[in-house]
């Protein structure tokens, strides 16, 4: 046997189901409204992040799907996350799982993950979290885009969805999981991304 002979490559792991996956993933943006973003706490970081996860969503064939809580009175989206939307869907129950055919969609596109990014933590994006672990779904929670007008009211909810099952990330290793690897025309964007200059708070 020739000891210098090199070794033979070994085939990868098997990628963890607790990973995002941009084949089996969209992300969800909730409420975030002209009359409800000024109230919220640090709103400026939470529009510029749930831009960062639209735009790689875009880069990497994530489907986009985003819903307005009574537009007549709270607003339309914000016009720095509306330009990149294509449909939103109204809503006036708390809960996004009031808009069933929206993510019975999602479902016959074989996804089963879906991240939550939106307003307010504690209102709609909490109720929305616990209504789409009932159906199934595998649910992320990206905590530098989502937000209350308190602290104690944002921390609260995120504990809440914790305990029931849901998984906490951050806007930059949701997009690097989207992204998975480097050295592709992707990454370079999810990077240029991620070196985005935060906006001041």
């Amino acid at each position: 046997m020739n000891d210098d002979a090199p070794d033979p490559v070994s085939p990868a792991l098997f990628r963890s189901p607790l990973l995002l996956s941009w084949q089996s993933s969209a992300l969800l943006v909730v409420d975030v409204q002209t009359k409800l973003v000024p109230e919220i706490a640090e709103h400026a970081r939470i529009v510029w992040n749930i831009g960062r996860l639209m735009d790689g969503a875009t880069v990497l064939d994530v489907p986009v799907v985003a819903t307005e809580q009574y537009p007549q009175g709270l607003g339309p989206t914000v016009p720095e996350l509306a330009d990149r939307l294509t449909k939103v869907e109204e809503k006036i129950a708390f809960s996004c799982g009031a808009c069933g055919q929206m993510f019975r969609d999602l479902h016959e596109k074989s996804i089963h993950q879906i991240l939550v990014a939106g307003i307010e933590a504690h209102v709609c994006v909490l109720q929305t979290v616990l209504d789409l672990m009932t159906e199934s779904f595998d649910v992320f929670v990206a905590v530098d885009a989502v937000g209350s007008r308190s602290d104690i009211d944002a921390r609260t909810a995120l504990d809440r969805m914790v305990m029931a099952g849901a998984t906490l990330c951050t806007t930059e290793s949701a997009l690097f999981e989207w992204c998975e690897v480097a050295g592709t025309p992707e990454f370079k964007k999810i990077s240029a991304l991620v070196r985005q200059q935060a906006p001041d708070t």
